[in-house]
C-alpha cells in the first residue's frame, strides 16, 4: 500500500469514529427523534468506505480526470456482468438512450420518420431520443396485469415502416420476451432494451440484454448500482458501441480508450495520417469528425466507483428480490390491493414493489397513510406520457385507456438493499396499523 493510500485510510478511519460527519448512505439512516423509526426511502446508494477510497485514490493518483483507464476497466467489467461483448459509459442513463438510438439509426441506416414502437407509459427519456433522432414513436397501451406494454397492441401497430421496438420492463419486471421475439424476429424488427430499472434481471436464465440488439443502463443514485450519475450502453455488436462512443465523444472518429489514449500512434497505428478525403495533408485522427456528436463523457472517478459497485451487484440483486417478496406479502393483506408478480421464465431484479389499487380512492388513502408514517412512495413515473403538455401533439392520450388509469391507481414502494430486518418489521407494522384503523372506523 502506498503512502497516499495509507493516508486516505487514516482519514476515513478518523471520520468513521464520528458517524455524524458521514452521510447516511455510508452510516445507515439516522433518527433525529429518540425511539422514532427513520424515514424508509424507496431507494438509495449502497456505498461504504470502499467507494470513498476509490474516489479519493482516483483523484489523487489517477492519470486522468475525465474518462480514462478506470472508466475503460469498468466498461469491460460491466460487459462481463451483463453478458455483452462491449459497453460505453456516459454521464447518465438518459444520455445512454440518446447515443444508443443515434448509433442504431446510423448502423442500420434507418431513414428519418422510421417507426419505433414504445409503451405509452414510462419515463420521458425512453421517448425523447426517438424524437431527437427524427424517428417516429408509435404508442401502444399497457396490460393492467403486469403494467408492461400489451403485446397484442404491439403486433397490431407494426407497419412496413416499423424498424424497432423499444421497451423498458416495468420496475425491472419483464414481459413475455418469447412472445415479443416471435413477433419481431421474423419481420426483421430490432428489439432495443431500456434496462435502466432492470440491471440483473434474467429471462430463461440469461441476462435480458442477451435478447436485445443494444441495451441502456442508469447509475443514478436510486438505481441498482450508482456512480453518482452515469449510464452505460451495451451490445454484442462492437460497431454499434463504436458509433455510440463517437456520438458521446464530440462525433470524432478516434476510438482509443483507456491506456490506448497514451499510445503515440493510437490503437489504429496510424493516428497521424491523411484522414480527410480531398485534403492531401496529414492530420491527427483525434481531430477527425464523422458524426454530429455531443460531449457526454463521465469522470474517471466514476469508473473507479463503478468497479466497486459492480462487485456488490449479486448481493444487491438477492436483497431486492428478498425484500420485494416480504413487502409484497405484507401489502397484499389489504383488500383491493394487487402487487405485481414475475412470469415463471423471469428472475426479476426488482427496482420497486409495484402496487395496483382497485380504485383511485384506495390509492390516495393508502399513499397518504404510508407517507405520513415515513414510508416513501412513488408514482409509476409519468403515467400516460401523452397526457403531459410536452407530448400531447404526438398522439391522443384518450386512445390508451389502461395507461390513463396508472396515475390514479398505481404506485410503488421501495425494496432497497439498504433495508434491514428492522425495516421490514416496521413496514409490516405500518400495514397492520392501517388495517386496524380500517376495521375500527
Amino acid at each position: 500500500m502506498s503512502d497516499i493510500e495509507k493516508s486516505i485510510e487514516r482519514f476515513l478511519s478518523d471520520l468513521s469514529e464520528n458517524h455524524e460527519e458521514l452521510p447516511e448512505y455510508i452510516t445507515g439512516p439516522k433518527s433525529s427523534k429518540k425511539g422514532a423509526f427513520p424515514k424508509v426511502l424507496y431507494s438509495g446508494p449502497v456505498w461504504d468506505q470502499r467507494e470513498i477510497l476509490a474516489i479519493m485514490k482516483s483523484v489523487l493518483t489517477g492519470k486522468w480526470i475525465s474518462s480514462g483507464e478506470q472508466v475503460r476497466k469498468f466498461e469491460k467489467k460491466f460487459s462481463e456482468s451483463v453478458d455483452s461483448k462491449d459497453s460505453l459509459m456516459v454521464n447518465s442513463g438518459s444520455s445512454a438512450n440518446l447515443v444508443m438510438i443515434g448509433a442504431l439509426k446510423k448502423y442500420f441506416n434507418w431513414s428519418d420518420g422510421s417507426e419505433v414502437i414504445i409503451s405509452s407509459v414510462g419515463f420521458p427519456t425512453t421517448l425523447n431520443p426517438l424524437i431527437q433522432n427524427n424517428l417516429t414513436p408509435v404508442f401502444v397501451d399497457i396490460s393492467l396485469k403486469d403494467l408492461n406494454w400489451n403485446l397484442d397492441h404491439v403486433e397490431s401497430k407494426i407497419t412496413d415502416r416499423t424498424v424497432a421496438v423499444f421497451s423498458s420492463p416495468v420496475l425491472g419486471n419483464p414481459y413475455d420476451l418469447d412472445r415479443l421475439r416471435s413477433i419481431c424476429e421474423p419481420r426483421g424488427i430490432k428489439i432495443i432494451g431500456d434496462n435502466c430499472d432492470s440491471l440483473g434481471t434474467r429471462w430463461r436464465g440469461k441476462n435480458i440484454s442477451s435478447y436485445f440488439v443494444a441495451s441502456s443502463y442508469s447509475f443514478y443514485p436510486a438505481h441498482h448500482i450508482t456512480t453518482g450519475e452515469g449510464g452505460m450502453v451495451s451490445s454484442n455488436n462492437s460497431e454499434i458501441i463504436r458509433i455510440a462512443r463517437s456520438l458521446a465523444w464530440w462525433g470524432r472518429d478516434c476510438y482509443c480508450v483507456g491506456a490506448s489514449n497514451l499510445l503515440s500512434c493510437g490503437t489504429c497505428g496510424k493516428r497521424f495520417d491523411k484522414w480527410i478525403d480531398g485534403y492531401d495533408e496529414v492530420i491527427d485522427h483525434k481531430y477527425y469528425f464523422v458524426n454530429v456528436g455531443y460531449n457526454l463523457k463521465p469522470l474517471d472517478l466514476q469508473g473507479s466507483i463503478g468497479l466497486v459497485q459492480i462487485e456488490k451487484l449479486p448481493e444487491i440483486h438477492r436483497k431486492r428480490r428478498d425484500y420485494k417478496e416480504k413487502i409484497h406479502n405484507s401489502l397484499e393483506r389489504i383488500s383491493g390491493v394487487r402487487v405485481l408478480t414475475e412470469l415463471p421464465e423471469a428472475e426479476t431484479s426488482w427496482f420497486g414493489v409495484p402496487v395496483v389499487c382497485e380504485s383511485g380512492e384506495l390509492k390516495g388513502r393508502l399513499v397518504r397513510f404510508l407517507e405520513e408514517n415515513g414510508i416513501q412512495t412513488r408514482n409509476y413515473f409519468a403515467g400516460n406520457i401523452l397526457m403531459h403538455p410536452a407530448y400531447r401533439h404526438l398522439d391522443d392520450f384518450r386512445k390508451y385507456p389502461n395507461a390513463n388509469l396508472v396515475l390514479s391507481r398505481v404506485f410503488f414502494v421501495g425494496c432497497s438493499p439498504n433495508y434491514t430486518g428492522e425495516t421490514i418489521q416496521y413496514i409490516n407494522k405500518v400495514i397492520t396499523k392501517y388495517l386496524f384503523n380500517l376495521e375500527n372506523k
